[in-house]
């Protein structure tokens, strides 16, 4: 597994069409209208799972709505835990117990990274099933493909990843507070960037778990599959 090249072709993926950057930035920042773009996210990694380069078509909105709830679910499921021991930790900060804080919220993240292992693999799972809820859920499924990809590798390609999410966030946010208006909408473009940066790695990270078949769905409107 070759993680720089991952990341090289994953950050290099989005700026094909600024257009479709844009478009999903709009969307993402609509109440409601924003759980497409969980859908969207599920259908870049399907396209990529079919081994196509360019970015998917905004088309079938009903179909990215409804896999975005879909996402939804699947992190609910996921992270619940994780974000209990951080309201627990934040709560207790209002209370002024500032051990108390620090010991739920470090839980919270710890658990939250190692969470992120299985459920990044999970959801792309879900993907390569057309959606299915269950297929994130499928452990057993989950954890042959981190086993033929590497433990090893694998971690080191989830500490990779959530650092550059982690710093480019964290630029992003700082230009948000800086510029204002212009900040949040520089931001939006961003976040998106980031949303189509990480569902192309993740998916070609899966793609190298070859030890079970590939049955991936059809993309909309991809010749290519047709």
């Amino acid at each position: 597994m070759d993680i720089g090249k991952n990341i090289t072709d994953s950050l290099r993926y989005p700026s094909q069409d600024w257009v479709k950057i844009i478009i999903l930035a709009v969307i993402s920042i609509i109440p409601i209208v924003n759980f497409m773009s969980g859908g969207y996210y599920l259908r870049i990694i399907k396209s990529t799972l079919a081994g196509l380069e360019e970015i998917p078509e905004f088309d079938d909105l009903v179909e990215l709505f409804i896999d975005g709830i879909k996402l939804l679910i699947v992190g609910i499921i996921y992270f619940i835990i994780p974000f209990i021991f951080i309201v627990i930790g934040v709560a207790l900060s209002a209370g002024g117990l500032f051990f108390g804080t620090l010991i739920f919220v470090i839980v919270g993240l710890v658990s939250f990274f190692l969470i992120s292992i299985i459920g990044l693999t999970g959801v792309v799972n879900m993907a390569y099933y057309d959606s299915d809820i269950g297929a994130a859920l499928r452990f057993h499924e989950i954890i042959e493909r981190i086993e033929t990809i590497g433990w090893g590798n694998y971690i080191s390609y989830i500490i990779v990843l959530w650092v550059i999410l982690i710093v480019l966030g964290a630029i992003l946010s700082l230009i948000s507070g800086i510029l204002f208006f212009i900040g949040f909408i520089l931001a939006a473009i961003g976040t998106a960037y980031l949303i189509m940066f990480q569902a192309r790695s993740v998916a070609l990270i899966f793609a190298e778990s070859e030890q079970m078949p590939f049955k991936p769905s059809k993309p909309k409107n991809n010749p290519k599959l047709n």
